[in-house]
């Protein structure tokens, strides 16, 4: 059976996951603080974010295998947050696979199958395997497979139980580049045609813009934004989340004109404009920003338009040469260094190191930011996301005796 005809017998519709004001408190410290998002059913969701920004404890949460403080989780419009964990329609595939090695493929897809009865069970696990495109090894152990393959497997034994919400734990860190990339498309398309909820928890950006719909950036337990990958990237409203999700020059000036569709920002003697709709501040002192690959370095000062913002001379203190691009870091007085990322068009470089070089871009590609908040002390590192693993395993591992 092909992959195509085996999504028919999963395309069971996810269901909605909203948390509604949910806070979790340790002692000492605040994990997650006063959030509300709500995930579509059916949609593929990214909670993104570097370590200690509560993404793993929120995930926890959603598993029911920690307890809010404060607020509500339901699954389906059904309130779960006094719900034990093994009674939520909620499976979680991990980093770390947490296959049996002893059993066959087979047997670790229908385990959880044969452990609650369900009818027809071999045929639901010959399925979630067709679906993954791991028929074919049915009977080897884990040990026989790949990284890639095993992952498959993992997500196989979770799909085959239908949960109305499916966790990926940093699903993808154990495996190498290529692979990563490649699963990252493969779990993109199962997704589409099992049409489950799917909520990615993750610190890799270009993981969770490849696959995710709509990707939430989390820091110190709170959501800073929350969107489709491209509005994200495209126009950030906070520091954060413009250096976080890729590279950002960040310049910081005063309002110094303001008009109906540009506002001018005077930053050590540079005028920078920023259309008004991509600037969350239009009076005071405002960050401005500009991708690095927005850039363009000119090695003789060009005649620019009425839409282009230009800044130097500056030096270029360093190029990194990376196949597709060069990487140019240029010392601008008064700005510091900027980042500019110039695509190898042509045979040899367009500037070495310690030429005169000036820098434009358009403005429509600038963007204007709120101001970051202070580091704050009382958030900490999530738990070891294996502790998660660790704790599943230990439940199968009570349930196998019974098997």
């Amino acid at each position: 059976m092909g992959s195509e005809s085996s999504a028919k017998q999963f395309a069971e519709a996810g269901a909605d996951l909203s948390l509604v004001g949910v806070s979790k408190r340790f002692p000492g410290f605040t994990a997650i603080d006063d959030l509300t998002l709500k995930v579509p059913a059916g949609s593929f969701f990214a909670l993104l974010g570097p370590s200690g920004c509560g993404k793993t404890t929120t995930l926890r949460l959603v598993a029911g295998l920690e307890e809010p403080t404060e607020g509500k989780i339901l699954i389906g419009e059904k309130d779960v947050t006094d719900t034990k964990a093994y009674q939520r329609p909620v499976n979680t595939v991990f980093q770390s696979y947490a296959l049996f090695p002893h059993m066959t493929i087979f047997e670790n897809v229908l385990f959880g199958l044969k452990r609650r009865k369900i009818r027809d069970a071999d045929k639901l696990a010959t399925d979630a395997l067709a679906l993954v495109e791991l028929a074919h090894v049915a009977h080897r152990k884990p040990a026989q497979l790949s990284g890639g393959q095993q992952q498959r497997v993992a997500l196989a034994r979770a799909v085959v139980n239908r949960p109305a919400l499916l966790l990926l734990d940093e699903p993808l860190g154990a495996l190498d580049l290529k692979l990563r990339r490649q699963m990252q498309l493969e779990l993109k398309d199962i997704q589409s045609e099992v049409g489950l909820t799917f909520l990615h928890v993750t610190h890799d950006q270009e993981e969770a813009m490849t696959m995710a719909d709509t990707v939430a950036v989390m820091n110190e337990g709170r959501i800073e934004q929350m969107g489709a990958p491209e509005e994200l990237y495209e126009s950030p409203k906070t520091v954060f989340v413009a250096t976080f999700l890729g590279q950002s020059n960040l310049f910081v000036g005063t309002v110094s004109g303001s008009g109906s569709e540009v506002i001018t920002v005077s930053a050590s003697g540079n005028e920078l404009r920023v259309p008004v709709e991509r600037a969350v501040a239009h009076r005071g002192e405002v960050t401005v920003g500009i991708r690095p690959e927005k850039v363009s370095l000119h090695v003789t000062k060009p005649t620019l338009t009425a839409s282009q913002t230009m800044i130097g001379p500056g030096h270029v203190t360093d190029a990194s040469f990376s196949g597709v691009s060069t990487q140019y870091l240029v010392e601008v007085p008064g700005l510091g260094e900027i980042t500019v990322f110039a695509q190898n068009m042509s045979r040899g470089d367009h500037a070495r190191l310690g030429d005169e070089v000036y820098l434009s871009w358009d403005i429509e590609h600038a963007f204007g930011l709120a101001d970051a908040p202070p580091p704050s002390a009382r958030f900490v590192s999530d738990t070891d996301t294996a502790s998660v693993a660790v704790q599943e395993r230990e439940k199968l591992e009570a349930e196998l005796g019974e098997f």
